[in-house]
């Protein structure tokens, strides 16, 4: 891989990792326009750790909550101890069904019929948004129930094609949680969900070469940047209740997916 195309990967993950449009359906996808047919588990470490950067950055207010309320000599939070508590819970569905399902899972990356078809169940959920009103509900009177069945979403979306994003939030809505609160809830399971790939991805790669260390930075750090700015723009965009927007690309991209994979066209 060089470095050119390592930015392009890099940019699609940025992007597509917050954007309600998915991440892995999108680089199965680009991967194949670039001929790249065998997985490279160090590029994939590369453009996680840039994104996870990102999620860092826009929700440092939440981590500094979290970390304060666990800390010894700190003035203990009871919020920031609720909020860990709800995102291990949340996580749980993830962590098993990658644990359990992981060789199934990864099989379907070879698939852009799959990708194409979950692309069009990821258009569904998000046009459904749009007849969703903003929720009065918080975290605090169902916080455990709500966490654990938007955790469930985050392990459906485990299938390329399905937006993690978009599956989370549209789940969160339909639990009646406010736009903010769903947004919230969204990217921070996104934290250990990446964390937890991430140690998976590194138990398995092999040994950094000298030819590696470019397109890893080129893609990492592209990543990083473009991740911030789709981050951004999704919490303001859901918070505006026009998630459907992205619904019409990813029945375009499914379609296209779709007839691609069965020699349409």
């Amino acid at each position: 891989m060089d470095w050119t195309q390592s930015l392009l990967l890099g940019v699609i993950q940025g992007l597509t990792e917050f954007l309600p449009v998915s991440s892995s359906g999108h680089l199965v996808l680009g991967q194949r326009m670039l001929g790249l047919t065998e997985p490279h588990l160090l590029f994939d470490v590369a453009v996680h750790v840039g994104t996870l950067l990102a999620v860092f950055v826009v929700f440092a207010e939440d981590l500094r909550l979290m970390a304060s309320s666990v800390l010894p000599g700190r003035n203990h939070d009871r919020r920031g101890r609720r909020l860990i508590v709800l995102l291990l819970v949340g996580v749980v569905p993830a962590a098993v069904v990658g644990l359990l399902f992981r060789d199934a899972f990864e099989a379907l990356y070879a698939s852009t019929l799959t990708v194409g078809v979950a692309l069009l169940v990821t258009g569904a959920l998000l046009m459904l948004t749009a007849l969703i009103p903003d929720g009065k509900r918080t975290l605090e009177s169902r916080g455990l129930l709500t966490a654990f069945v938007v955790g469930v979403a985050q392990a459906i979306a485990i299938i390329p094609g399905i937006s993690r994003s978009g599956a989370t939030i549209s789940v969160g809505l339909l639990l009646g949680l406010g736009r903010d609160l769903a947004a919230r809830l969204s990217f921070l399971l996104s934290i250990p969900a990446i964390l937890g790939a991430l140690v998976l991805q590194m138990a398995n790669v092999g040994e950094l070469q000298a030819s590696d260390v470019t397109p890893l930075l080129v893609g990492g750090t592209s990543a990083a940047i473009t991740g911030y700015v789709a981050l951004r723009l999704l919490v303001r965009v859901v918070q505006r209740g026009k998630m459907h927007w992205f619904a019409l690309y990813c029945w375009t991209i499914g379609v296209v997916s779709i007839a691609g994979s069965v020699g349409i066209g």
